[in-house]
């Protein structure tokens, strides 16, 4: 009787081809078949390191016809590659659907780690990593994606989404009126040569977005919500603003972070600001 193959799920370069794995090509190249999201663009990774394995295609328009087909040759003792369009199958890729069904087969799984834009995008921004919620793309429709939206107002964490390009500044306008004017990061075309990440209020990546629209794809970085203190004297804010300064952030920044915390406007903290200079 053959022995069952094994599914070796591997995570690919999310854009830097060589942020690969030596795991990851060393079973690439050993492999009896590749199952990739787009044959196309995985032949120019496979071109790069010179690995020849037959490759099939499998994406979310054939992902439940392709799990039949590998699952047998699974059975018949084959081992088989699944790889993404970059990162981490499974992870807003096709992938979950033949992974279940092998478990439920008994067939074997391996995960190989690497890539993934998420974590990633969340070291690179600097934003709280202790506890962070991902929700990849948000619904296309709109009253959905405010529905979503609605879901985690009073989350306390980092929130990560993935958005195109051509939609991030309809979905920093969704947020700015679910989530209200929160500090956030917009972090694209990560490991290419124009890696960039955008830092500021919602309200303010959006009016730079508006004004030139970002090229590449997108992660999304939503700050932890902020508990605002709802009573407070000008006195507090000042201290606040001290407090910062001496830390080495400069006034206009700290100002900022002042209003939010306790939850007054940017103009009220300034207008304190300049009594108080005038009474020194």
């Amino acid at each position: 009787m053959l022995e069952e193959g094994t599914l070796y799920v591997c995570a690919t370069p999310i854009g830097n081809l060589g942020d690969i794995t030596l795991r990851v090509l060393e079973t690439l190249k050993d492999v009896d078949l590749i199952a990739a999201e787009d044959t196309r663009h995985s032949r120019k990774l496979l071109g790069h390191y010179s690995i020849k394995t037959p490759l099939i295609s499998y994406h979310q328009h054939n992902e439940k016809q392709r799990t039949n087909e590998i699952i047998a040759r699974l059975k018949n003792g084959e081992k088989v590659a699944l790889i993404s369009d970059a990162g981490m199958p499974g992870i807003s890729d096709p992938g979950q659907i033949l992974i279940r069904r092998c478990m439920q087969e008994k067939i074997k799984v391996d995960v190989l780690p690497g890539p993934n834009a998420a974590i990633t995008a969340l070291v690179l921004s600097g934003m709280p990593t202790d506890s962070f919620l991902y929700l990849g793309f948000l619904p296309t429709n709109k009253n959905e994606r405010k529905r979503v939206l609605k879901t985690i107002s009073e989350f306390s964490s980092t929130v990560i989404i993935y958005e195109a390009p051509h939609r991030v500044t309809r979905t920093l306008e969704d947020i700015l009126e679910i989530l209200g004017d929160r500090d956030t990061a917009v972090a694209r075309e990560l490991t290419k040569l124009y890696q960039t990440v955008h830092k500021g209020l919602v309200s303010e990546l959006l009016e730079k977005f508006q004004a030139i629209p970002p090229k590449g794809e997108c992660c999304l970085l939503l700050a932890p919500l902020e508990q605002k203190i709802e009573q407070s004297e000008p006195a507090d804010w000042l201290k606040e603003i001290k407090q910062l300064e001496l830390k080495g952030m400069a006034c206009k920044d700290a100002m900022k972070i002042a209003a939010k915390k306790y939850g007054v406007t940017k103009r009220e903290v300034y207008k304190a600001r300049l009594n108080q200079e005038d009474n020194e």
